[in-house]
């Protein structure tokens, strides 16, 4: 039976390109699991976009002499471009600057307003001395006053896990020009988060299969619930709308609160763009949708704690109850896959220090597939991974290209050269019928694991096959057995047999390289869609053109199942799958790379 999926990928920032870092948490792997589960039969609803308000875009369009919109503008395209090119199938990746984005956020303030579970509350506020701005609390750095670690953040310590206030921290300095910040009193709205203690807790109870490393974080969450802000003194972002508030040109939600409302909103504008308005309803108010939430380690509290209790609240399902919001009640998230950090020589990409690889560069020089395999079998699924060009060039080398597309090339070469097209199966062996066997139980145990986003485990049984089938063909040696046509085009269908399965195993990881190889087999049509980068007009704000990514996913392609090559399907003389890189480049990276040292 088909299910809804929902696959909520976290909203990147708007302030400068990504690179690979962050890709590697939020991207390729949402994408390997949602083409399998489409792949699978199941409904996915894709959904993100550009992070577009508060102090990170302020701060990039002052250093530019731009304005935030100009800012968000310029750097939306650029992640768009980069995320299409890594072929990232969303069915909307939008951005959190539209009209509907603004209208939902609202109305889920408003619920939220109404059952008793948001309040204003007069705190100190930190300004900068220089400029007179307000500092986000997450612009603040000291000493954490619970721990001790020098580098928390005014909103949170990342070494203890705790919530804090940039008011509490020892010698609090700006992360901006490292002035040290005057706090004020100002006036907040806060998320009453100990209001959600008994139900967010009991919710949090049931969820035991999640990975260990988000299990091990939100253990403490319940413990050290406290009034979250949701509101701040800055003229960038969604306008409070309740009377006394909304015409006040220094206050706005904090972005972190509108950017996690942006799951649903992107839905909803998904909905509306499709000219079917309710049917985002199938995967947000259906207790059959499954909610997959993709992110990186330093995103699981606002997943895993606030995104829920907002989510509770606007239902009327937390400890005050009350009554559902407009859209009634919302399906909360069935598990949060966070990945760990990939890093460089130990140390996080930072494109302050120059320890950063964008994703463009990348792209441009090795092309898409070859760093969606090393993030699916390197990256950091369950503890930070150290990305090294060695590690890359290798893998590239005798993964794709000598075990994989080594396969391919000389499985079709062979066919092409003694037959022209798919031979039959004229004289089977037990051989033949032992790796078809072993090719078509790797769907059970590789879908499995994608199912349950075990990335690195799913790509290995597919690389199983691949080897398992490198092994059977220089056992059978077909190139001499010209005297046996019949015994070798037995050989050559299970070879490209089972070519066929394991490109299938592994279209989820390599979906431009596998159209390629559908298409060698004889194949025709789409085998793995990609996204289309569209400009559109604002559904909500007149004269306004966003660009969006989008895609239709749904026609005649991939399924996860062994299918029957074609016999007598016309084969082509193959083209080479994978470049082999040179091996001097795992010793420095290319020339326009970081040059980062131990």
């Amino acid at each position: 039976m088909s299910t809804p999926v929902l696959t909520a990928v976290a909203w990147p920032y708007a302030n400068g390109p990504r690179h690979i870092g962050h890709v590697s948490g939020f991207g390729v792997p949402s994408d390997v699991f949602s083409r399998y589960q489409r792949m699978a039969g199941n409904r996915v609803l894709m959904v993100s976009g550009t992070d577009e308000h508060g102090t990170p875009i302020t701060v990039q369009a002052d250093k530019e002499g731009m304005t935030p919109q100009q800012t968000a503008d310029k750097y939306t395209r650029q992640i768009d471009e980069d995320l299409r090119g890594l072929g990232l199938s969303y069915d909307l990746f939008t951005r959190t600057t539209t009209g509907n984005h603004a209208a939902v956020t609202q109305e889920i303030f408003l619920a939220l307003n109404r059952n008793g579970y948001v309040v204003p509350k007069t705190t100190r506020g930190a300004i900068s001395p220089s400029t007179g701005r307000t500092l986000p609390d997450r612009y603040i750095e000291g000493t954490c006053p619970i721990c001790g670690y020098d580098g928390a953040r005014g909103d949170q310590c990342d070494n203890c896990g705790n919530q804090l206030d940039a008011a509490e921290l020892i010698n609090p300095k700006s992360r901006i020009n490292g002035e040290t910040p005057k706090f004020v009193e100002t006036e907040h709205y806060f998320l009453d988060l100990p209001a959600f203690t008994r139900t967010l807790g009991d919710w949090l109870g049931t969820k035991t299969d999640w990975r260990p490393n988000v299990l091990n974080f939100t253990k403490n969450l319940i413990d050290d619930m406290r009034p979250r802000p949701i509101t701040r003194d800055l003229d960038w972002g969604v306008k409070i709308p309740l009377d006394g508030w909304r015409d006040q040109p220094l206050k706005r939600f904090y972005v972190w609160f509108d950017a996690v409302i942006g799951y649903f909103s992107a839905s909803v504008e998904w909905a509306r763009r499709n000219g079917t308005p309710d049917a985002w309803q199938e995967w947000w108010a259906n207790d059959a949708a499954r909610a997959y939430y993709f992110m990186g380690k330093d995103n699981i509290t606002f997943h895993a704690q606030i995104w829920p209790a907002l989510l509770l609240g606007q239902n009327g399902s937390g400890d005050r109850g009350g009554e559902p919001g407009k859209y009634g009640k919302l399906h909360l998230p069935d598990e949060i896959v966070s990945s760990e950090f990939l890093t460089m020589s130990g140390s996080k990409f930072s494109t302050s220090r120059g320890t950063v690889i964008y994703v463009h560069d990348f792209l441009r020089e090795f092309g898409p597939d070859a760093l969606r395999y090393f993030i699916s079998v390197a990256g950091p699924e369950t503890q930070d991974t150290d990305f090294t060009w060695d590690e890359f060039v290798r893998r590239t080398n005798f993964e794709l290209a000598n075990e994989w597309g080594n396969l391919v090339n000389r499985s079709i070469s062979m066919a092409h050269k003694n037959n022209g097209a798919i031979p039959a199966p004229t004289a089977p062996a037990p051989a033949d019928e032992e790796l078809k066997a072993l090719s078509r139980q790797a769907f059970e145990t590789a879908g499995g694991h994608l199912a349950r986003s075990r990335f690195k485990l799913a790509a290995a049984e597919a690389m199983r096959v691949v080897t398992a089938a490198n092994r059977y063909l220089s056992d059978q040696e077909p190139w001499k057995l010209k005297d046996d046509p019949d015994r070798r085009d037995a050989v050559l269908h299970t070879a490209l047999q089972v070519v066929s399965d394991a490109n299938t195993l592994l279209t989820p990881f390599l979906p431009h390289s596998a159209q390629k190889v559908h298409e060698a087999l004889g194949g025709t049509g789409v085998w793995a869609a990609q996204p289309e980068l569209q400009e559109v007009e604002d559904l909500d704000l007149p004269g306004r053109v966003n660009p969006i990514l989008t895609g239709d996913y749904a026609g005649e392609q991939a399924k996860w199942e062994s299918q029957p090559v074609e016999v007598g399907r016309p084969l082509e003389k193959p083209t080479p799958l994978f470049t082999k890189l040179d091996p001097k480049l795992g010793e420095t990276g290319p020339e326009w790379a970081p040059i980062v040292t131990d």
